[in-house]
Protein backbone atom coordinates (compact mmCIF):
# COMPACT_ATOMS: atom_id res chain seq x y z
CA UNK A 1 0.00 0.00 0.00
CA UNK A 2 1.38 3.66 -0.89
CA UNK A 3 0.68 6.18 1.68
CA UNK A 4 -0.56 9.53 0.35
CA UNK A 5 -0.90 12.44 2.17
CA UNK A 6 -3.60 14.30 0.55
CA UNK A 7 -3.00 18.02 2.85
CA UNK A 8 0.13 19.64 3.49
CA UNK A 9 0.83 23.33 2.45
CA UNK A 10 4.00 24.32 0.73
CA UNK A 11 4.44 27.56 -0.52
CA UNK A 12 7.21 28.03 -3.48
CA UNK A 13 8.78 31.12 -4.24
CA UNK A 14 6.54 32.35 -6.61
CA UNK A 15 3.64 32.39 -4.31
CA UNK A 16 6.13 34.08 -2.06
CA UNK A 17 6.87 36.78 -3.93
CA UNK A 18 3.42 37.29 -5.02
CA UNK A 19 2.07 37.49 -1.54
CA UNK A 20 5.04 39.68 -0.81
CA UNK A 21 4.12 42.26 -4.09
CA UNK A 22 1.06 43.00 -1.75
CA UNK A 23 0.20 45.81 0.79
CA UNK A 24 -3.13 44.83 2.01
CA UNK A 25 -4.14 41.02 2.91
CA UNK A 26 -3.40 38.73 2.21
CA UNK A 27 -0.20 39.45 2.18
CA UNK A 28 3.88 38.77 3.45
CA UNK A 29 5.78 41.36 5.39
CA UNK A 30 9.30 39.30 5.14
CA UNK A 31 7.88 36.08 6.64
CA UNK A 32 5.00 37.17 8.34
CA UNK A 33 1.65 36.84 7.77
CA UNK A 34 -1.28 39.29 7.65
CA UNK A 35 -4.58 38.24 6.95
CA UNK A 36 -8.28 39.21 7.95
CA UNK A 37 -9.23 38.05 10.78
CA UNK A 38 -6.39 36.98 12.47
CA UNK A 39 -3.44 38.07 13.85
CA UNK A 40 -0.11 38.65 12.34
CA UNK A 41 1.17 35.20 12.11
CA UNK A 42 5.01 34.15 12.02
CA UNK A 43 5.38 32.19 9.01
CA UNK A 44 8.90 29.44 10.18
CA UNK A 45 10.72 29.66 6.52
CA UNK A 46 11.87 26.27 6.69
CA UNK A 47 8.35 24.93 6.40
CA UNK A 48 8.35 25.95 3.09
CA UNK A 49 12.03 24.87 2.07
CA UNK A 50 11.09 22.76 -1.12
CA UNK A 51 14.46 20.66 -0.51
CA UNK A 52 13.92 20.17 2.98
CA UNK A 53 9.69 19.31 2.15
CA UNK A 54 10.92 16.57 -0.06
CA UNK A 55 13.49 14.97 2.03
CA UNK A 56 11.05 15.12 4.79
CA UNK A 57 8.17 13.48 2.67
CA UNK A 58 10.90 10.68 1.66
CA UNK A 59 11.64 10.12 5.03
CA UNK A 60 8.30 9.49 5.86
CA UNK A 61 7.58 7.00 3.25
CA UNK A 62 5.35 9.00 1.07
CA UNK A 63 4.40 7.71 -2.01
CA UNK A 64 2.21 10.76 -2.93
CA UNK A 65 1.99 14.00 -1.23
CA UNK A 66 -0.68 16.44 -2.29
CA UNK A 67 -0.06 20.48 -1.41
CA UNK A 68 -2.76 23.03 -1.54
CA UNK A 69 -3.43 26.95 -1.34
CA UNK A 70 -3.93 27.45 2.42
CA UNK A 71 -7.40 28.71 1.36
CA UNK A 72 -7.63 30.64 4.96
CA UNK A 73 -5.39 33.00 3.35
CA UNK A 74 -8.11 34.29 1.19
CA UNK A 75 -6.68 34.38 -2.16
CA UNK A 76 -9.89 32.51 -3.03
CA UNK A 77 -12.81 35.52 -2.13
CA UNK A 78 -10.48 38.21 -3.43
CA UNK A 79 -11.83 40.30 -6.02
CA UNK A 80 -10.52 38.61 -9.67
CA UNK A 81 -8.66 41.19 -10.72
CA UNK A 82 -6.56 40.39 -7.44
CA UNK A 83 -6.53 36.92 -6.70
CA UNK A 84 -5.71 35.74 -10.45
CA UNK A 85 -1.99 36.67 -9.99
CA UNK A 86 -1.56 35.02 -7.02
CA UNK A 87 -3.59 31.80 -7.96
CA UNK A 88 -1.02 31.87 -11.11
CA UNK A 89 1.90 31.85 -8.90
CA UNK A 90 0.60 29.29 -6.86
CA UNK A 91 -0.10 27.44 -9.40
CA UNK A 92 2.80 27.69 -11.41
CA UNK A 93 4.84 26.71 -8.60
CA UNK A 94 3.04 23.62 -7.21
CA UNK A 95 2.64 22.21 -10.68
CA UNK A 96 6.75 22.23 -10.69
CA UNK A 97 6.98 20.64 -7.27
CA UNK A 98 9.51 17.84 -7.56
CA UNK A 99 8.52 13.66 -6.68
CA UNK A 100 6.63 12.95 -4.02
CA UNK A 101 4.53 16.09 -4.65
CA UNK A 102 1.30 16.77 -6.25
CA UNK A 103 -1.29 19.79 -6.31
CA UNK A 104 -4.70 20.15 -6.25
CA UNK A 105 -5.74 23.15 -8.02
CA UNK A 106 -7.31 26.75 -6.93
CA UNK A 107 -10.01 29.04 -8.22
CA UNK A 108 -11.54 32.30 -7.60
CA UNK A 109 -15.07 32.02 -5.65
CA UNK A 110 -16.10 35.93 -6.16
CA UNK A 111 -16.28 35.27 -10.24
CA UNK A 112 -17.05 31.63 -10.90
CA UNK A 113 -14.75 30.71 -14.18
CA UNK A 114 -14.86 26.96 -15.40
CA UNK A 115 -12.42 27.78 -18.38
CA UNK A 116 -9.36 28.95 -16.38
CA UNK A 117 -10.07 25.88 -14.19
CA UNK A 118 -9.94 23.88 -16.83
CA UNK A 119 -6.49 25.29 -18.00
CA UNK A 120 -5.12 25.03 -14.76
CA UNK A 121 -6.52 21.39 -14.42
CA UNK A 122 -4.62 20.72 -17.59
CA UNK A 123 -1.37 21.34 -16.17
CA UNK A 124 -1.50 18.20 -14.03
CA UNK A 125 -3.56 18.97 -10.90
CA UNK A 126 -5.33 16.30 -9.09
CA UNK A 127 -8.52 18.40 -8.84
CA UNK A 128 -10.01 21.29 -7.09
CA UNK A 129 -9.79 22.81 -3.42
CA UNK A 130 -12.46 25.55 -2.48
CA UNK A 131 -12.93 26.79 0.92
CA UNK A 132 -15.56 25.53 3.14
CA UNK A 133 -17.47 28.90 3.52
CA UNK A 134 -17.79 29.14 -0.40
CA UNK A 135 -20.03 25.47 -0.18
CA UNK A 136 -21.96 26.51 3.34
CA UNK A 137 -25.77 26.56 1.78
CA UNK A 138 -27.96 26.23 -1.52
CA UNK A 139 -26.50 29.48 -2.43
CA UNK A 140 -22.32 28.54 -2.74
CA UNK A 141 -23.49 25.04 -4.58
CA UNK A 142 -25.55 27.45 -7.15
CA UNK A 143 -22.52 29.56 -7.54
CA UNK A 144 -20.05 27.45 -8.04
CA UNK A 145 -21.75 24.83 -9.55
CA UNK A 146 -19.56 25.02 -13.16
CA UNK A 147 -16.56 24.49 -11.36
CA UNK A 148 -18.07 21.29 -9.62
CA UNK A 149 -19.59 20.37 -13.09
CA UNK A 150 -16.67 20.65 -14.77
CA UNK A 151 -14.77 17.98 -11.78
CA UNK A 152 -17.22 15.72 -12.67
CA UNK A 153 -16.60 15.69 -16.22
CA UNK A 154 -13.67 14.76 -15.76
CA UNK A 155 -13.87 12.17 -12.85
CA UNK A 156 -11.58 14.64 -10.79
CA UNK A 157 -12.09 15.38 -6.32
CA UNK A 158 -13.22 18.20 -4.07
CA UNK A 159 -10.90 19.29 -1.54
CA UNK A 160 -13.07 21.19 1.08
CA UNK A 161 -10.66 23.28 3.20
CA UNK A 162 -11.67 25.75 5.89
CA UNK A 163 -11.77 29.22 4.36
CA UNK A 164 -10.69 32.58 5.86
CA UNK A 165 -11.85 33.33 9.24
CA UNK A 166 -14.78 36.16 10.48
CA UNK A 167 -12.83 39.01 12.11
CA UNK A 168 -12.68 37.84 16.43
CA UNK A 169 -11.49 41.33 17.96
CA UNK A 170 -8.07 42.02 19.28
CA UNK A 171 -9.15 40.02 22.46
CA UNK A 172 -9.29 36.93 20.68
CA UNK A 173 -6.56 34.56 21.18
CA UNK A 174 -4.31 33.15 18.25
CA UNK A 175 -5.48 29.78 18.56
CA UNK A 176 -9.17 31.03 17.87
CA UNK A 177 -9.28 31.17 14.47
CA UNK A 178 -8.31 26.91 14.05
CA UNK A 179 -10.37 26.11 16.70
CA UNK A 180 -14.18 28.03 16.51
CA UNK A 181 -14.81 29.53 12.99
CA UNK A 182 -12.21 26.59 10.90
CA UNK A 183 -14.67 24.25 12.77
CA UNK A 184 -17.58 25.88 12.32
CA UNK A 185 -17.29 26.29 8.17
CA UNK A 186 -16.50 22.26 8.08
CA UNK A 187 -19.29 21.24 9.85
CA UNK A 188 -21.45 23.61 7.83
CA UNK A 189 -19.77 21.99 4.75
CA UNK A 190 -20.81 18.93 5.92
CA UNK A 191 -24.46 19.07 6.02
CA UNK A 192 -24.69 21.88 3.18
CA UNK A 193 -22.90 18.66 0.67
CA UNK A 194 -25.66 16.43 2.62
CA UNK A 195 -28.66 18.48 1.60
CA UNK A 196 -27.66 20.20 -1.35
CA UNK A 197 -24.16 19.24 -3.24
CA UNK A 198 -25.36 15.75 -3.34
CA UNK A 199 -28.49 15.94 -5.20
CA UNK A 200 -27.07 17.96 -8.03
CA UNK A 201 -23.77 16.00 -8.12
CA UNK A 202 -24.50 12.08 -7.65
CA UNK A 203 -20.75 11.61 -8.99
CA UNK A 204 -18.77 14.13 -7.46
CA UNK A 205 -16.10 13.07 -5.03
CA UNK A 206 -15.62 14.78 -2.04
CA UNK A 207 -13.18 14.88 0.45
CA UNK A 208 -13.43 17.31 3.47
CA UNK A 209 -10.47 18.51 5.79
CA UNK A 210 -10.19 18.66 9.79
CA UNK A 211 -12.61 15.49 9.92
CA UNK A 212 -15.08 17.69 8.33
CA UNK A 213 -15.25 19.35 11.75
CA UNK A 214 -16.68 16.11 13.59
CA UNK A 215 -20.05 16.68 11.70
CA UNK A 216 -20.04 13.21 11.22
CA UNK A 217 -20.74 12.55 14.94
CA UNK A 218 -23.73 14.67 14.87
CA UNK A 219 -25.52 11.60 13.10
CA UNK A 220 -27.59 11.05 16.17
CA UNK A 221 -29.12 14.09 16.30
CA UNK A 222 -29.46 14.83 12.56
CA UNK A 223 -31.71 11.42 12.87
CA UNK A 224 -33.53 12.96 15.72
CA UNK A 225 -34.37 16.01 14.20
CA UNK A 226 -35.99 14.41 11.14
CA UNK A 227 -33.16 14.66 8.96
CA UNK A 228 -32.66 10.50 8.89
CA UNK A 229 -30.27 8.03 8.61
CA UNK A 230 -28.06 7.27 5.30
CA UNK A 231 -26.63 4.77 3.63
CA UNK A 232 -22.67 5.20 3.21
CA UNK A 233 -21.15 7.64 0.50
CA UNK A 234 -18.52 5.74 -1.27
CA UNK A 235 -17.79 9.17 -2.47
CA UNK A 236 -17.32 11.07 0.28
CA UNK A 237 -14.09 10.89 2.51
CA UNK A 238 -12.71 12.82 5.61
CA UNK A 239 -8.94 13.53 6.44
CA UNK A 240 -7.57 13.95 9.68
CA UNK A 241 -5.65 17.29 9.84
CA UNK A 242 -4.15 17.90 13.10
CA UNK A 243 -6.39 15.55 15.25
CA UNK A 244 -5.28 12.66 16.95
CA UNK A 245 -6.34 8.91 17.66
CA UNK A 246 -9.14 9.99 19.94
CA UNK A 247 -10.78 12.04 17.44
CA UNK A 248 -10.43 10.05 14.68
CA UNK A 249 -11.70 7.01 16.32
CA UNK A 250 -14.80 8.59 17.19
CA UNK A 251 -15.00 9.45 13.45
CA UNK A 252 -13.88 5.76 12.15
CA UNK A 253 -17.18 4.19 14.75
CA UNK A 254 -19.78 6.91 13.50
CA UNK A 255 -18.74 6.60 9.96
CA UNK A 256 -18.74 2.20 10.93
CA UNK A 257 -17.48 0.06 8.46
CA UNK A 258 -17.61 2.55 5.17
CA UNK A 259 -14.27 4.12 6.91
CA UNK A 260 -11.62 3.31 4.51
CA UNK A 261 -8.60 4.08 3.20
CA UNK A 262 -8.68 5.80 -0.15
CA UNK A 263 -6.92 3.76 -2.87
CA UNK A 264 -7.51 0.44 -0.75
CA UNK A 265 -9.51 -2.19 0.72
CA UNK A 266 -8.12 -2.56 4.19
CA UNK A 267 -10.48 -0.49 6.42
CA UNK A 268 -9.13 1.29 9.81
CA UNK A 269 -12.28 -0.25 11.82
CA UNK A 270 -14.16 -3.51 11.04
CA UNK A 271 -18.21 -3.43 11.08
CA UNK A 272 -19.66 -3.22 14.68
CA UNK A 273 -20.77 -6.30 15.24
CA UNK A 274 -17.01 -7.88 14.98
CA UNK A 275 -15.57 -8.78 17.88
CA UNK A 276 -12.87 -6.23 18.90
CA UNK A 277 -13.92 -3.36 16.78
CA UNK A 278 -11.16 -0.45 17.04
CA UNK A 279 -9.10 1.20 15.01
CA UNK A 280 -7.14 -1.33 12.87
CA UNK A 281 -3.12 -2.08 11.35
CA UNK A 282 -3.55 1.20 9.09
CA UNK A 283 -4.33 3.78 11.49
CA UNK A 284 -1.67 2.43 13.97
CA UNK A 285 0.91 2.54 11.58
CA UNK A 286 -0.29 6.34 10.47
CA UNK A 287 -0.34 7.26 13.72
CA UNK A 288 3.30 6.15 14.36
CA UNK A 289 4.38 8.41 11.39
CA UNK A 290 6.72 11.70 12.15
CA UNK A 291 4.32 13.60 9.80
CA UNK A 292 0.87 13.17 10.33
CA UNK A 293 -1.03 10.80 7.71
CA UNK A 294 -4.15 12.86 6.19
CA UNK A 295 -6.22 9.35 7.06
CA UNK A 296 -8.71 9.55 4.34
CA UNK A 297 -12.21 7.38 5.02
CA UNK A 298 -14.95 6.84 3.60
CA UNK A 299 -17.99 8.45 5.00
CA UNK A 300 -21.85 9.58 5.10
Amino acid sequence: MTDIDVHQHLWTPSLVAALRSRREPPYLDGWTLHLDGEPPYEVPPADHDVARRTEIAAADGLGRALVSLSAPIGVEWLPPAEARPLLDAYHQGAAALPEPFGAWAAACVRDIDARLLAEDLDQGFVGLQLPANALADAGGYARCAPLLDLLEARGLPLFVHPGPAAPGGSEVPGWWPAMVPYVQQMHSAWFAFRAFGRPRHPRLRVCFALLAGLAPLHGERLAARGGGWEEADPGVFVETSSYGPGAVEAIVRALGAGAVVLGTDRPYAGPPEQPGFGLGEAAAHAFGATNPRRLLTGGR
